[in-house]
Formats: C-alpha cells, structure tokens, sequence
C-alpha cells in the first residue's frame, strides 16, 4: 500500500484509487478516469453526484447557518419535519445523522413504550440475514452472517427468526416481546424482498398482540423502490421508520418517525449533537422536494423496470438466476459465478457494482440514472461475462 493511504484506519479493502469529483451517475478519479456509478454510497446519493437542486440548497444554507444546536428549533428543520409528516402515516420526526443512530432510536422508543404500556416488555423479533447498522445494539438486532462473535457481550433482547415466515415470528412472541424489526428488502443479505403477504399478516399479526411494527427503510426510503416509502407498496403501516442513506442525497442525514401513540420520549430520553441540523435538514428538503416533484417516482418505477429487463437479459444469455428487488434496488443471482471477482473487474473497466455476498450482485444507480446510462452498464457486465469470470 502506498503510503499515502496508510493514515487512513484499515475498515475495508478500499482499491488505491482516489475520486475527486462526481457528475450525476459519474465518478471521476484524480487521474481523469471516469466510472459509471451504479452503487451511489450504498444508495446515498439518491439525486446522483453533484445535482443542481442539492448544490443550490447547500450553498444557500451554509452563509445563513449551519449548525443551531438540536436545543432549538431552526427553519430547515422544521420545514423537513413537516414535509415527511405530511407524505407518511408518521406524526413526530427526530433527526439523526445515520441510519444506524435511526435504528438504535427506533429500539429505545420500542423499549420505552413496553417499559410505559407492556410491563417492561423489551424484546425486539428480527430477522435472519437482516442488517441494521453497526453500533452495538443495532449489530445485535443484525442477523448478518459472521457476526455472532464479534465485539461480544453484545445487547440481549434480540430474537432471530427466519425472513418471510409469520408462523416463526408468532410462535417466538412471548410475554417480553416489544416489537418486530424488519427491512422491506433485505439489501446487505442479496436484495431479498419481503413477501407482501407476509408483511400484510406481520401487520396483523403486531396489532393483534398489541406488538409495534417497525420498518427499517434506511436503504429502501426516499423514492428507492418507486413509491416514496416502500410501506406504501404495501398496504400497511408500521408503528415506527427509520430513514438514512438517500434522504440526504450525500450529506449525513437519517430520520427516526413514529406514529404519535408510540411517540413516548421524555426530554432528555433521546438526542444527538448535529441532529437536525439546518445544513443536512436543507439538504433533505432539496430531495424530497425533488422526489415528490409531479412524474418523478412514475420515471423511478420505469426506469426500475428497464434495469431489470437488461438484468433479465443478462441472465438468460449466461445462465444466471433470477433479479430480485424493487425499483432501483436490484439483485442479480449469479449463481456459481463469483460475484466479487465480478465487481472487481467491472471496477477495472470503469464500473461500480457491488457484490454484497458471494453469489449476488446489486445495482443501486441513482433514481436520475438513464436509460443509456443503464445500457452502458448491462453492456459492460455483459462483456465481462462472456469473458468467463
């Protein structure tokens, strides 16, 4: 490595390139090297890099003020706030700075409503393969493979069961339980979706035993799946959401929503030092003005259905599995092909994919990406296929 790197903590197998700057599904590196993105920060950059609306919401802001302390209110705020209210089931809003920090409110507030209305009842059901961050208690809600003995004693009171099967779910409920915690697509487990069915009877399921449901939809929020939350995709509602990634369009920004009878904390009970701050708040208002603009979640759903057609291409002419996911959140199964060699080499070839297990590639493009852009993508990986990797 070379030892301009060598400052920097060793977290990932990070290749020695360095990106300078970003043009809508474009990222440049230092040398000129341009590389189509289809991976956007995990699905941060739900606009693409450097859109116009973003960059005008930030630069107005950061003269105006950029941080006012979460002790008081200030415009953007409360402007973003009121936005999400108005286009969710959700009644409160808390705003955080990543989609770990939402996932870790979420389980306090599901933890202090049992303590207020369930006699302490503080055990949370999650699933097998589910991934909700990595602070202590969000890894311990974490079914992801691998991380059974890591960072041990972790949090107690999380319950795994299997995705998509509501009999395992109501026969792990007991007197303790608190809430069901779970993503609408499991992205970190292969872009596995939840089945509408199973999610409608969890709904049921919740209500009935007076359990709260709650959606992590980190990755899935903010337009991704082609409806602005993919609870809507549904028919249901949860009693609690989580949002990250996209809904700052890059800057560091999540959101922790709850419907007003769960909405239990005391001042003092939850908070952060940039929570809600007015420069990430303007940059979630620019996004979700812009994904709510007329057309514009009709052309994600369009543009979602083009990509899997290419997937599905590309699988029937080299003998891959099937594409899951919704929207601009897609998975290919590659079967006995390996999928991070796969990524590896697109990567040469100036073609970001992400490969979040062995045998599955995922695609989150930008909600802006086009057509050709989208072609250009399913050309590369074709080539790369028929070269045997």
């Amino acid at each position: 490595m070379s030892d301009r790197f060598q400052a920097v903590m060793p977290v990932a197998p990070r290749p020695e390139v360095v990106f300078v700057a970003g043009e809508g599904s474009w990222l440049i590196d230092e040398a000129g090297k341009r590389y189509l993105d289809f991976v956007q920060g995990w699905a941060v950059n739900a606009l693409g890099h450097g859109h116009p609306s973003l960059i005008r919401a930030l630069q107005e802001q950061v003269p105006r003020l950029i941080n006012a302390s979460p002790a008081f209110y200030n415009e953007p705020m409360l402007k973003l706030a009121g936005m999400l209210v108005d286009h969710s089931a959700f009644d409160h809003v808390f705003f955080a700075n990543t989609g770990a920090e939402a996932n870790e409110g979420a389980i306090k507030l599901a933890r202090k409503w049992g303590a207020l209305n369930r006699d302490g009842a503080h055990k949370l059901i999650t699933f097998a393969h589910g991934f909700h961050g990595r602070t202590l208690a969000t890894m311990s809600a974490s079914g992801k493979p691998g991380w059974e003995g890591l960072f041990e004693p972790k949090v107690p009171g999380f319950v795994k069961v299997p995705y998509n099967d509501i009999d395992a779910v109501e026969t792990a409920i007991d007197d303790d339980t608190v809430a069901v915690m779970l993503e609408p697509i499991q992205g970190e487990a292969g872009v596995i979706p939840a089945d509408p069915v199973f999610v409608r009877d969890l709904r049921t399921l919740t209500a009935e035993r007076e359990l709260l449901l709650i959606l992590d939809e980190v990755q899935t929020g903010m337009g991704r799946t082609g409806d602005l939350f993919a609870y809507q995709g549904f028919g249901v509602e949860p009693d609690i959401m989580t949002l990250g990634k996209g809904i700052g369009g890059g800057v560091p920004l999540a959101a922790l929503l709850a419907k007003e009878a769960v909405s239990c904390f005391d001042p003092g009970d939850q908070g952060g030092t940039y929570g809600g701050n007015p420069l990430a708040c303007a940059a979630g208002c620019a996004v979700l003005e812009t994904v709510l603009q007329p057309g514009f979640l009709a052309s994600v759903r369009a543009t979602g259905s083009y990509l899997q057609h290419r997937l599905d291409q590309l699988s029937y002419s080299h003998g891959l599995g099937d594409v899951r996911g919704r929207g601009l959140l897609l998975g290919l199964d590659t079967t006995d092909r390996d999928a991070p060699a796969l990524a590896k080499r697109a990567f040469e070839r100036g073609l970001l994919i992400n490969a979040p297990r062995s045998d599955t590639l995922r695609f989150m493009p930008a909600l802006t990406v086009s057509l050709a852009e989208i072609d250009q993508m399913a050309e590369c990986l074709d080539e790369i296929l028929e070269e045997g990797v």
